[in-house]
């Protein structure tokens, strides 16, 4: 590998308050985001009889080889989707953790292209196999991404964005992040200090996109409804607004009992809810945590319990998901 992560420790996000939310801690756990291994660490100290860390990145496994031998059978390593958690784990769960988005290890490889900071091959893939972010950049025609960067990014200047790709690409097609990044960068006015760079949204929806994070993510938590014992716990971290909102969404329509509605949860016949809310409002840093690692300044936690009623049908559409194809060749 022609680069490795900066030496600095990985500081898992909201893993104190997370704890806490959860505590005791026992059972049989599944880490759905494994990364670098904070969370399942956490959970192990703190009381877990077992671990499974669950990733689609071969990366992650590979890097925790020099400490994952000190919790012995306790830690089960297995790679694949989230979405699939339930079908992967081979049993019923005490808990579920899910750290939502891209992982900070992979951020600081410059070769996976999910950084606009550095340059590398405009990549972004989690499974490191499939359509990459050159493929839609370079095929997907310019409404569709306007509509990626502005429905999975919510960046207002989508169109103008999407304008220049198309016309810089009839020139060059675009191979790496910081190609397209300086692209942006020059294509949108001038950031004021102390905002987020140009590209911040752009690289965020394309990762999206590439990723379909957002239908892992709704998998991911039908599936966590499935895999948890009654009395099992749901522990999901947010990093942007797009994600909370389906959380809080999912975690309200699954709470309901029925009745009522809204635009994004139409009126369901009373039945038993799935899950109960352990806390009225998501969780998000505090000073120290900011101090310590300023990445988490947008994190949210949510966490809730799972009863034992029988899943019942759930409506995808109540999530107000945006329904994107894309075109120009790239499935």
């Amino acid at each position: 590998m022609s680069d490795t992560p900066e030496k600095k420790p990985h500081i898992p996000v909201l893993l104190r308050p997370l704890l806490k939310a959860v505590s005791p801690v026992s059972g049989v756990w599944l880490d759905g985001t494994f990364g670098a291994g904070g969370y399942t660490r956490g959970l192990l100290e703190e009381g877990a009889d077992c671990v499974i860390g669950v990733d689609r990145d071969p990366l992650a496994f590979e890097m925790a080889a020099p400490w994952a031998g000190e919790y012995g059978d306790r830690l089960r390593m297995v790679p694949g989707n989230f979405a699939d958690m339930d079908a992967l784990a081979g049993e019923l769960l005490d808990g579920v953790v899910l750290d939502l988005g891209v992982s900070s290890m992979q951020l600081d490889l410059a070769e996976r292209g999910f950084s606009f900071m550095k340059d590398g091959p405009l990549d972004m893939r989690m499974s490191q196999d499939g359509v990459s972010a050159a493929d839609v950049v370079n095929s997907a025609s310019e409404a569709v991404l306007a509509d990626i960067l502005f429905q999975y990014g919510e960046e207002r200047q989508s169109r103008k964005i999407a304008k220049a790709i198309i016309a810089a690409r009839a020139e060059a097609p675009f191979e790496s992040t910081l190609q397209l990044a300086d692209l942006i960068e020059n294509t949108l006015p001038r950031t004021k200090p102390g905002q987020s760079h140009a590209a911040t949204r752009s690289f965020q929806a394309l990762r999206i996109a590439v990723n379909d994070e957002f239908g892992a993510l709704i998998a991911g938590l039908e599936a966590a409804e499935r895999a948890l014992k009654p009395g099992g716990q749901l522990a999901v971290v947010t990093f942007h607004s797009l994600e909370d909102r389906v959380v809080k969404r999912f975690l309200a329509a699954r709470c309901s009992a029925g009745g009522g509605g809204s635009r994004h949860a139409p009126q369901t016949a009373d039945r038993n809810p799935e899950f109960t809310q352990k806390m009225r409002r998501a969780i998000g840093p505090d000073d120290q945590e900011l101090e310590e690692n300023p990445r988490s300044r947008s994190a949210r936690l949510r966490v809730a319990e799972r009863t034992d009623a029988v899943p019942s049908p759930f409506d995808r559409k109540g999530m107000g998901l945006p329904k994107l194809t894309l075109d120009g060749g790239v499935v």
